[in-house]
């Protein structure tokens, strides 16, 4: 007995179940929009059909899902690190390579944040006991300074050869006689006094002025190292001996110049004297004729070390004067046959 053969089903028709899983596939596609569906309807094509997928497959996704690796975005290299805005298709062509740029302040996210540069470094903390700047008002402002303020004079007014003579610590007991002395030859001088001398003997001051030789400031007390007072005692040193002398001297008396005791000048009591209007007083010559070395010494040192324009310190106060008078008697007519002439300190 002869069977009749079961023929095949054809293979070029999908079956019920494959139409149903394609239309839900599609459904599902068109509302979610994942390209899921597209990969599982390209294992769907009929075969012997094209290999092209479904457009659903091409598809791009709405939007990148949480979880995958589409959520996170990597700037990139070059630029400013802002990601895209959301809903951005990541299709999009690759953006050209960003110019080098020249770093600046880094930018806020919040519009109230200031700008800060990424390599500044963080504020210092105080430091204990230092000084904290003040917010509180400024005074007034300072006077200007005097221009001679910071220079110690150690020269003549008019240069050349000329010559300075002045005379420390008086007025004492040898002050008369130098007036003298200077009076015989026509020689002006600067007496530089100390306060409280020029309070104790005010006539002799009064003649100093009356012979036209002029005054200089040299402290109320001639404290040394005058340099190492506190600025309170220096400015009282200096100011109070002004007003001593300008009183004894009476009115119309002008104090041109402060030396301080043993040269010691520094910053501030240059700045003291120069604004009380005074410059500062130095010397070039110094045979320390205070010291008693001898006339010959004090004679041979001036001669020595006398250059044109140079100021001569000598003594006519704080001791035994009597060598520097009798050093002056040989000086001033060798000074004259050297063809100097005699002029006040410069300031």
């Amino acid at each position: 007995m002869h069977r009749t053969a079961r023929h095949p089903l054809p293979t070029t028709r999908p079956s019920r179940s494959r139409h149903r899983l394609i239309a839900g596939c599609v459904a599902v596609a068109g509302l979610l929009g994942l390209t899921a569906c597209g990969t599982a309807s390209g294992a769907l094509q009929p075969s012997g059909g094209s290999t092209a997928r479904s457009p659903i497959a091409t598809r791009p996704p709405a939007a990148a899902q949480p979880g995958t690796a589409a959520a996170t975005i990597a700037p990139t290299p070059g630029s400013d690190g802002i990601p895209p805005a959301p809903g951005a298709s990541s299709s999009a062509a690759p953006a050209a390579p960003a110019k080098p740029r020249t770093p600046g302040p880094a930018r806020s996210s919040s519009p109230a944040a200031p700008a800060t540069t990424p390599d500044a470094p963080p504020a210092a903390a105080p430091i204990a006991g230092s000084p904290v700047a003040s917010t509180a008002p400024a005074g007034p402002a300072a006077p200007p300074e005097h221009p001679r303020a910071g220079t110690v004079i150690g020269s003549t007014a008019s240069g050349g050869r000329t010559v300075a003579l002045t005379f420390d610590d008086g007025p004492g007991p040898a002050t008369g006689q130098i007036l003298d002395l200077l009076a015989q030859y026509h020689v002006k001088a600067t007496f530089c006094e100390i306060g409280q001398n020029a309070a104790a003997d005010p006539a002799t001051v009064k003649r100093v002025l009356a012979a036209g030789h002029r005054l200089c400031d040299h402290s109320v007390h001639h404290p040394q190292p005058f340099a190492k007072l506190p600025h309170d005692k220096a400015a009282y040193e200096i100011t109070a001996a002004r007003d001593m002398i300008v009183q004894a001297g009476g009115p119309g008396t002008r104090v041109t110049w402060f030396r301080a005791p043993g040269g010691g000048f520094n910053a501030d009591n240059e700045h003291i004297t120069a604004g009380l209007g005074m410059s500062s007083l130095g010397w070039s010559v110094d045979p320390r004729d205070w010291s008693r070395p001898g006339v010959p010494a004090i004679v041979s040192t001036v001669q020595n070390q006398l250059r044109p324009g140079g100021v001569i310190l000598m003594h006519d106060g704080g001791g035994d004067r009597s060598q520097t008078v009798a050093a002056l008697k040989q000086l001033l007519p060798w000074l004259i046959a050297q063809g100097y002439t005699f002029d006040f300190p410069a300031g």
